[in-house]
């Protein structure tokens, strides 16, 4: 005959797992945790945003809250002694006791901000949390060059450049108001055309252009937080007019031939051939009115040597 098994024994059997369900929880509640609805923030710049720190366990009423700021290898306070430090000051707050909002958000507030939380009273007494907060930047209208005029057949670069935008922009050329492919083979209708685009560098390039690449072109900058656009600019596409070309070297071929035969005709005619000396004696100046004039040794031996010759002429 089986023997029944009392109910006071199905108790005693499971006193272990209540003993060790009470000690598992008295561990998770001496332990403080922290949890965030949103690790990693996106938020335009000049809106507002909420980096979430949230306690889920603790035994503490009142823990000690600070933020921190970590932003190229520097850490800082952004709040410390129960107020709001540094360059958040008077834009932040804190909500619901751990989670901070900051206001008119800018692009220096892209960096990592981490949440930690001392509790005194807790077995487990320190925890912390870190949250990535990017801030999107909406590009300035970029600067576009666009060559005037070029020859048919010859290459041409259009440049684009936007350097406020972030994250950093990509880049969309229109001709007239049409969209531009990033490479022209890819689409029938610019089969006329060759020519590539990159559109992270914003740099439009034409192995060879031709007439039907005459136009308005603007370039447009956009990300996640918007675009903007460059003024139009016209680039004509002309013909080389060769004849023309021809026509004036040879000109100035002839041009060159009339000057050569001129000048030989003036050396003939003798228009560049210095006068030669009259052969006239030096004759040394006068002695001025009023003054004392003293002659030197080779003066007086001068005008001698010219008396006597005159004296010898006369004798003769």
């Amino acid at each position: 005959m089986a023997l029944r098994r009392l109910p006071g024994l199905r108790l005693c059997d499971r006193l272990p797992d209540f003993f060790l369900l009470l000690l598992f929880r008295d561990c998770l509640i001496g332990a403080v945790n922290l949890k965030s609805s949103n690790r990693n923030p996106v938020v335009q710049e000049f809106e507002s945003v909420e980096l979430s720190c949230i306690i889920t366990d603790s035994q503490t009423n009142d823990p000690r809250i600070e933020w921190k700021k970590i932003q190229d290898a520097q850490t800082t306070y952004v709040f410390f002694d129960n107020k709001i430090q540094g360059d958040l000051a008077g834009r932040a707050e804190l909500l619901g006791k751990t989670s901070l909002k900051i206001w008119n958000v800018t692009r220096t507030d892209s960096a990592l901000y981490r949440c930690e939380v001392v509790a005194r009273n807790d077995r487990k007494a320190i925890d912390e949390i870190v949250i990535e907060l990017t801030v999107q930047v909406k590009p300035v209208p970029p600067v576009c060059r666009v060559p005037k005029a070029v020859p048919v057949g010859k290459a041409a670069t259009l440049h684009c450049q936007e350097s406020e935008g972030y994250p950093p922009p990509y880049y969309s050329w229109y001709r007239n108001d049409v969209l531009l492919p990033t490479n022209s083979r890819a689409n029938p209708r610019f089969r006329n055309s060759s020519f590539l685009l990159n559109s992270e560098t914003g740099t439009l390039v034409f192995s060879a252009v031709h007439k039907e690449d005459s136009g308005q072109y603007y370039c447009i900058a956009s990300n996640d937080a918007g675009s903007a656009r460059c003024e139009e600019q016209e680039m004509e596409v002309y013909d080389l007019n060769i004849g023309g070309i021809i026509g004036g070297v040879l000109v100035v071929l002839a041009v060159l031939a009339l000057i050569t035969v001129g000048i030989c005709c003036a050396y003939r005619r003798g228009y560049f051939i210095s006068s030669k000396q009259n052969g006239e004696s030096y004759k040394n100046p006068g002695k001025p009115d009023g003054v004392n004039y003293i002659r030197t040794n080779e003066e007086v031996w001068s005008e001698g040597t010219e008396q006597t010759s005159f004296r010898y002429q006369n004798v003769i």
